[in-house]
């Protein structure tokens, strides 16, 4: 019988692990549940024996991988896998593997929610603006940023996107207008809406000369991981453009700097909020556990990403 840990800080909602335990049972798997552990070793104890596992924002380090003497297959509940270490993965024969789309729309409405926030000056009981007849520029043209495009439309804002990996007609298929480059997006885009990836070519790529770049009512969006934004650039663009504002529901490692000079300027979510949604949760971890059903029975490897 394959064993299945689902190892989570955060807890799925008890639907979701409901569901996945459907899923599993059907399938003659057993499921082992670790929820809101405290030390990484009650981590590397429940990973020793089992076959496949499920994380959210759980590390999956070297020394877990190593500690996983059976593991095949390691899943990501959610989009971003930069907390599994690929490499060590890779190494060890383990299939790693993310779940693209599902939290896609709970991600999407958080952006435009924040955006409404931020028009409306938080809600602090005086005038603000309105998103009608405003531009947005969608940085990266993936499964969420097509539903941001989507909801942003419907608000009656303009929408640019770029993404380098795709060509400009698979945009504009979406009704949305393609640009060329990251500068073109952002001085055409009052708002620019973030979900490009943590790499090595993206880490800080969204610096000071880029942001400035904007126009007049500067806010900048981010739903995908702090790390893409240069934190020096973000405070110079603070300081010299008081017009910008920056929204995020991944607080940056200088908050404490920006909340003290910028109050009415930013708003951070107290922790990362795109996928914490019913919805988003159920339909992550059902794909969770599917995928390594498939890849089990059928040897599917669809959403491997090592």
């Amino acid at each position: 019988m394959k064993k299945v840990l689902i190892a989570t800080v955060k807890p799925f909602a008890a639907a979701a692990v409901n569901e996945i335990k459907k899923v599993l049972d059907n399938a003659g798997y057993e499921m082992v549940l670790l929820e809101k552990y405290e030390d990484n070793s009650q981590l590397l104890e429940a990973v020793s024996d089992v076959d496949a596992m499920i994380i959210r924002s759980d590390k999956v380090t070297k020394e877990v991988l190593d500690a996983a003497n059976n593991l095949k297959i390691v899943v990501r509940a959610g989009a971003g896998y930069d907390n599994i270490d690929l490499d060590a993965a890779t190494e060890k024969g383990v299939v790693a593997m993310n779940t693209p789309g599902q939290n896609s729309n709970a991600v999407a409405e958080l952006a435009l929610g924040m955006m409404v926030y931020m028009a409306r000056g938080k809600f602090n009981g005086k005038a603000g603006s309105e998103l009608k007849g405003k531009s947005l520029g969608i940085h990266a043209f993936g499964h969420v940023g097509r539903l941001v495009a989507g909801i942003a439309k419907g608000f009656g804002m303009n929408v640019l996107a770029f993404d380098p990996f795709l060509s400009s007609g698979v945009i504009e298929e979406a009704g949305v207008k393609a640009v060329d480059s990251a500068e073109e997006l952002y001085t055409a885009s009052q708002y620019i809406s973030l979900h490009i990836p943590a790499n090595e070519r993206t880490k800080k790529s969204i610096n000071f000369e880029l942001l400035n770049k904007m126009p007049e009512g500067a806010t900048l969006v981010n739903t995908a991981r702090k790390e893409v934004v240069d934190e020096d650039g973000l405070m110079k663009m603070f300081a010299e453009r008081t017009d910008f504002r920056y929204v995020s529901d991944i607080a940056p490692d200088n908050a404490e700097e920006i909340a003290a000079a910028y109050p009415d300027r930013h708003f951070f979510t107290p922790k990362k909020m795109g996928a914490q949604t019913a919805e988003a949760n159920i339909n992550a971890g059902i794909a969770s556990a599917d995928q390594i059903v498939n890849f089990f029975e059928n040897g599917d490897t669809t959403y491997k990403v090592n």
